[in-house]
């Protein structure tokens, strides 16, 4: 690959893809956006990197506008990380040294990093498989996936036991000393299974019955991907940290976050803090995709065109029966490939997404290539023509797969 420009990147050949990944899901604003092109080239004349201990105003600014944006009761940032795996880390630090206590839950299919920690507490037995120790502590309960349900119920009926049977795992298989829930509101790598309506209010009650921290790794579903600037704002749920990257850095800059209330505030540097966090040409960055974001505006595109792709999806979905189930929330969106006995259809997951490039689309799959959900998370600026013809180009290959 040679060049980016908005949602295309372009090859050595002159090809152009629509890159229905964002990168890694980190490009919010597509490739080179003017804006944040121009604010790191700005940023780059004056200061492009000092230590955390001092103030610098691109750092603020972003401070300040992660604050104006989040959930009314997180007013703390902290910024001296360097991705969202540490963010991750760092707010489960802050809950231990909060409650006084260690362990942690998490979900099935969760994803939260690649440092040792997060690895060891995420979902997914294949990624922890190969290292001989594992960080302990953590406790892994059925994720709120309404399309394959664990204990076998219907969402109509089920009365949320995703929620309640935590309490057995509270009893039987923790150690009895849990600091935090961490939990994705939309799975990012464990297949776009979005939380159903009531969910995350009862986890928000069984957190505050129990006396536990409630974390959201928004590294995914945060800075408009929802179509409010958090998923929790969507969900209309106030946890007590909210993690933030990825998409933050607009273009691809490097910037993550954790944004706490003032419970969690107050964890000194010296147990949490990397030298490129805080970094002023990364905040430049964040701060210009934050102002671009928040508009109202551009939120309301964001949701326009994540629910003119999902009806397109179900259009296919009822043409091609391979397609399971179909799911999202703004331009987070999962589509779901099954075989005829509904079991997941790995393989031709894989299949597509490589033969996508064959049509100009770049394709991701969930769980690093065992799942069975496409992922479809383009730029946020997509207009309705482009999504228009990725859905073309789904289309297409799909008939071409599946013939």
């Amino acid at each position: 690959m040679v060049r980016g420009e908005g949602i295309y990147l372009y090859d050595e050949n002159g090809r152009r893809y629509v890159d229905c990944a964002a990168g890694t899901f980190n490009l919010s604003l597509g490739y080179s956006h003017p804006a944040v092109v121009e604010a790191i080239r700005k940023q780059s004349e004056s200061l492009i990197h000092t230590t955390s201990t001092f103030q610098v105003d691109p750092v603020s600014r972003t401070v300040r506008r992660l604050v104006e944006e989040s959930p009314p009761n997180l007013v703390q940032v902290h910024l001296k990380v360097g991705g969202g795996s540490e963010a991750n880390e760092g707010a489960v630090k802050m809950a231990q040294r909060a409650t006084g206590r260690r362990e942690v839950i998490t979900l099935f299919r969760s994803h939260h990093g690649q440092t040792m920690m997060m690895t060891s507490m995420s979902g997914n037995a294949f990624r922890k498989a190969p290292f001989p120790i594992l960080y302990p502590g953590s406790v892994q309960v059925p994720d709120p996936y309404c399309f394959r349900c664990f204990y076998g119920q219907d969402r109509q009926t089920c009365g949320l036991m995703c929620v309640d049977r935590i309490d057995d795992f509270l009893e039987y298989a923790s150690g009895g000393q849990v600091a935090a829930v961490i939990v994705e509101p939309i799975s990012g790598n464990g297949g776009n299974v979005v939380a159903p309506d009531g969910y995350l209010p009862r986890l928000r009650e069984f957190c505050d019955r129990h006396d536990i921290v409630l974390i959201f790794d928004e590294i995914q579903t945060g800075i408009g991907r929802t179509g409010r600037m958090f998923a929790a704002q969507h969900f209309g749920v106030e946890p007590d940290a909210i993690t933030v990257g990825k998409g933050l850095g607009g273009s691809g800059a490097q910037i993550a976050g954790i944004l706490t209330n003032e419970r969690l505030a107050g964890l000194p540097a010296h147990h949490h803090s990397f030298t490129y966090g805080a970094n002023a040409l990364a905040a430049a960055a964040a701060a210009v995709t934050l102002d671009i974001v928040a508009r109202p505006e551009f939120l309301a595109n964001v949701r326009a065109t994540g629910e003119h792709i999902m009806a397109r999806l179900r259009d296919l979905q009822r043409r091609h029966r391979a397609i399971g189930d179909v799911r999202g929330v703004g331009l987070m969106i999962g589509m779901e490939l099954v075989q005829p006995d509904n079991a997941p259809a790995v393989a031709l997951t894989g299949e597509l997404a490589e033969r996508g490039m064959g049509h100009g689309l770049v394709l991701r799959t969930s769980r690093y290539g065992h799942g069975n959900v496409l992922k479809i998370r383009p730029p946020l600026i997509l207009t309705h023509a482009e999504a228009d013809l990725i859905c073309d180009r789904l289309d297409a290959l799909l008939r071409e797969v599946t013939a």
